[in-house]
């Protein structure tokens, strides 16, 4: 296992959809193992292939007691609406306030090929929804209105020189 870069904006895998995967052999088994440890290395609960530079639709979480590696993840169903703050690692961390479904259910296929659904509310919710959205080339920010979105681009990038 090994911990790897994460991938920052506005880097251009971040705005790219990922490739399918078709592959599920124990080189993706290697694959999600680190970003498992990259993902809690950087005290993150979601982490997309995306952000370690690979474009892939591909996801690992451990969110609220859901802890899963997702492939070519869709979200299948939503209900209800939730507004709250959310970061991304590559993004620096820096929060915004966004509204994302209140209950998600996520469709995505394990590390052996096998096709699951799983739902889920609140914080894990977003989470599916967030990772999801990266395996889709969106960022938590392209949700956001126009200003605010400068805002966070500009906090991100002054926390990033004072690094």
């Amino acid at each position: 296992m090994a911990i790897r870069k994460i991938t920052e904006y506005p880097e251009n895998v971040l705005a790219t959809p990922g490739e399918t995967v078709s592959e599920f052999d124990v080189e993706l088994e290697n694959l999600c193992a680190d970003m498992f440890e990259t993902m809690y290395d950087a005290e993150g609960v979601g982490l997309a292939a995306q952000q370690i530079g690979l474009s892939l639709r591909l996801f690992v979480m451990d969110c609220e007691g859901v802890k899963l590696v997702a492939t070519n993840p869709e979200i299948v169903k939503t209900e209800g609406e939730q507004t709250g703050q959310e970061g991304c690692l590559s993004v620096g961390k820096v929060p915004a306030v966004v509204v994302r479904a209140e209950r998600a259910t996520l469709r995505a296929q394990d590390l052996k090929g096998e096709w699951f659904q799983r739902s889920a509310e609140g914080y894990a919710a977003r989470c599916f929804q967030h990772e999801t959205d990266h395996c889709d080339g969106k960022l938590f920010i392209d949700h956001l209105p126009k200003m605010r979105r400068e805002m966070v681009v500009k906090k991100f990038q002054k926390e990033k020189k004072l690094k």
